[in-house]
């Protein structure tokens, strides 16, 4: 089992003609990602090949998905068109499209977010400016590294890229079921509870691992969802306990409102829900260890 992306995932890239469209769908290739098709109105009809395997490139989300069965778009668009790219996305109502791109403005994202929820939340969005998600050994929709874990039994969902992968180095041994970069935009699809709900509902999922980071109050939030509706145990960081005090930090997000906000509060939010909440990642990475060894 997984979440959101399995091995039967057929996946297009939109944007996949661009350089870094290219790098990222070669490296999704080798992970064993069943890429289906990649997505530029100027190269309709036209094919790419990668290391051997000719992907087809169509004019739109929908027409790949009516030639294809794709049922995941990841998106390498630059901000000035990620807009347009999304609600393409939405409106071919594939089930899950991946922003990856980074810098897209609050605005836009804010529009994309309340047009999926308009049109009844038929695709889930993951990021914007996230690294994506990976189900180890399955499939890998993003810019994960997918050589650093192993299949296990362990869910992480975190709102730093670098974090996603320092975390699943750490756990390498153990290994995960799905990891979830979810983006530390202050407007983003997919939550931390979205998350943890999705892991709490996977039978092969034994522990979950939430990282979270200054700013916002997303991590208060899913502290009172694990209180109330998660039975597994859940490890949690919180990056930012070093950070001065009432200066903006890191991603757009990081915002802190009063005591609302901080690594401290967010830490006593947590383990008030029973959360184990480490002070470094490797602390939070043997908290993980602990658990699961019983």
């Amino acid at each position: 089992m997984a979440i959101f992306l399995n091995k039967d995932s057929k996946v297009i890239v939109q944007g996949m003609t661009g350089a870094t469209g290219m790098k990222h769908t070669k490296l999704m290739l080798a992970d064993g990602t069943n890429i289906v098709g990649g997505v530029n109105p100027r190269k309709a009809g036209t094919s790419v090949e990668i290391d051997g395997t000719e992907i087809p490139v169509f004019g739109s989300v929908a027409e790949a998905m009516e030639k294809t069965g794709a049922n995941v778009s990841v998106l390498f668009v630059p901000p000035a068109f990620a807009k347009a790219a999304v609600v393409e996305a939405i409106d071919a109502e594939i089930p899950l499209a991946v922003v990856i791109t980074e810098g897209i403005a609050v605005h836009d994202s804010a529009a994309f977010w309340a047009y999926a929820k308009s049109k009844g939340n038929k695709t889930r969005i993951i990021g914007p400016n996230c690294p994506g998600l990976i189900t180890p050994g399955q499939s890998n929709a993003g810019i994960i590294p997918g050589d650093i874990t192993k299949p296990g039994r362990i869910g992480l969902v975190s709102k730093s890229g670098t974090l996603t992968y320092q975390m699943m180095y750490e756990l390498r041994d153990i290994g995960f079921s799905s990891a979830v970069g979810i983006g530390g935009d202050p407007v983003i699809g997919t939550t931390h509870i979205d998350a943890l709900a999705a892991f709490e509902a996977d039978p092969d999922t034994d522990l979950i691992v939430m990282i979270g980071e200054i700013g916002g109050d997303a991590e208060e939030r899913a502290a009172d969802f694990i209180k109330a509706n998660v039975t597994k145990p859940v490890v949690g960081y919180v990056a930012g306990f070093t950070a001065p005090e009432g200066k903006t930090m890191g991603h757009a997000g990081a915002i802190v409102s009063g005591s609302s906000g901080t690594a401290a509060a967010k830490k006593e939010a947590l383990e008030a829900a029973g959360v184990k909440v480490g002070k470094t990642p490797t602390e939070t990475a043997k908290l993980a260890r602990a658990l699961l060894a019983g």
